[in-house]
């Protein structure tokens, strides 16, 4: 059996206790590394006054992890600039946040390549290698230059927009043409596999073979929708495991016979956040007998806070958060709590638990795994109601979920109220429906897949000239 290699920005390296990371990839990768001997490659998370020449080893059972640092250049240009303020809000429709940078480019190029000369020494003929994300976008190419024949897969975690979006981006056919040397290339949905097939074959002289297959100076590429799941069997245990976090306690004790609304988010401007809240105030205004019977909590950890954008963000939502607890909030009853701390699986399952709608509204998703957490967690005889925005990958297969455009705040307001007063019977149909779907498609089924679908891919060699 041939050796996996998972390369992505960040590595999770199991702690000291062997639990491994809660992370959506460690949960994703822990089955295939527990069937076949694997590499983990990728940044450390650190910064160093000099770049790594080789990567810091370690080795946690079946599994070599390979850590480089960056410099703070390098973190600078690499990821907080063109990964984070150029590709990420492009790949998520905002065009008008998007600040490219030549230096930053140059930087996330110079990073992909420092990252290939190092993993590429680390190779075996044989081995399957599997790239993460938008970060590292070009890692296959430099590993073909280097001279690596190995079969490469590549898959995208976030959306990926239409030829005319991304096409604003400079340098964007270059990147077009660096997804064409791996071999397979696996993106969320099926609307994101052909806007990315029809940017390759509109921007480079490209041509299709059969319906996802693309073929550029005789090679193959094949463009797959994976859409990413979650560990159901343990979060559906975690959901059903007393908690006895204070945040949780403290919750159950402060709604009394109120109804809980929940939303989880890392703070980003993908997400919706502020315009959640005003959907939110705009269910309170036009339902008046709801005012002290709900709660809305959302969690919504800080992140990127360097980024300005991000720090931007995080006023505007301080700001709309205290205006509407101001504007209708009474004696014994705060419309919105908001906690910007993370918590553990345990935790936030028992709170979508008891949380009677799963508010997840992104303005765009690639696929959003809240949602399916969400819904895993729910009490089978006494199930929630989810409410999903049209924009996430999620609203493919969650056809149980009131979906609805998160941009329409009138529109939400209404799912929330419907939501609300849905009767039992209506709520356990669109719940086991979207379960099938869940338990069918599991993160088992993902992980599989792509890797059969990668280790089955006969590269074909250029053309001669």
């Amino acid at each position: 059996m041939p050796r996996l290699v998972v390369v992505s920005n960040r590595v999770s390296v199991p702690d000291p206790t062997g639990k491994g990371s809660a992370g959506g990839l460690a949960v994703a990768l822990r089955e295939a590394f527990q069937r076949q001997d694997g590499l983990w490659f990728g940044w450390s998370g650190k910064v160093a006054a000099q770049p790594s020449a080789e990567p810091k080893m370690i080795d946690k059972g079946h599994v070599r992890y390979a850590l480089m640092d960056l410099t703070s250049t390098d973190r600078q240009e690499y990821y907080n600039g063109f990964a984070n303020r150029a590709l990420w809000p492009v790949m998520h429709y905002r065009i008008g946040l998007s600040e490219f940078s030549r230096a930053d480019y140059a930087g996330y190029l110079r990073v992909n390549r420092t990252f290939a000369k190092a993993l590429a020494r680390l190779i075996r003929p044989d081995d399957l290698i599997w790239v993460h994300d938008y970060h590292l976008i070009p890692l296959a190419s430099e590993l073909r230059v280097l001279g690596l024949a190995n079969r490469i897969g590549y898959f995208h975690h976030i959306p990926w927009p239409a030829p005319e979006v991304v096409g604003t981006l400079p340098g964007s056919r270059d990147l077009l043409r660096a997804i064409t040397d791996y071999d397979l290339v696996g993106v969320q949905t099926e609307r994101d596999a052909d806007n990315l097939r029809r940017g390759i074959l509109q921007e480079l002289d490209a041509a299709p073979r059969r319906s996802d297959v693309i073929v550029l100076d005789g090679r193959q590429t094949r463009v797959k929708a994976f859409p990413i799941a979650i560990d159901m069997n343990g979060f559906e245990q975690a959901a059903r495991r007393p908690a006895n976090h204070r945040l949780l306690k403290q919750t159950v004790a402060s709604l009394g016979e109120r109804s809980l609304i929940i939303g989880v988010d890392r703070l980003d401007y993908s997400k919706g956040i502020p315009e959640r809240m005003e959907a939110f105030e705009r269910f309170l205004i036009s339902n008046p007998d709801q005012r002290g019977r709900v709660t809305y909590l959302q969690i919504a950890p800080t992140s990127r806070a360097e980024v300005p954008e991000y720090a931007a963000l995080s006023r505007t939502v301080s700001e709309t958060l205290g205006r509407i607890n101001g504007a209708h909030g009474e004696p014994g009853w705060v419309p919105i709590h908001y906690v910007s701390s993370a918590y553990p699986r345990g935790v936030l399952a028992g709170l979508y638990r008891i949380a009677r709608v799963g508010l997840v509204t992104p303005m765009r998703d690639g696929m959003n795994l809240v949602a399916k957490e969400y819904v895993a967690a729910q009490d089978p005889e006494d199930p929630g109601v989810l409410v999903l925005s049209k924009f996430a990958g999620a609203a493919e297969q969650l056809g149980g979920a009131l979906i609805v455009n998160p941009n329409d705040k009138v529109e939400v307001a209404e799912a929330i109220n419907e939501a609300l007063h849905m009767d039992r019977a209506e709520r356990i149909a669109r719940w086991r429906g979207m379960m099938d779907v869940l338990r069918r498609y599991d993160i088992a089924w993902w992980t599989n897949t792509f890797l059969k679908e990668l280790a089955g891919q006969q590269r074909t060699s250029p053309a001669p000239v």
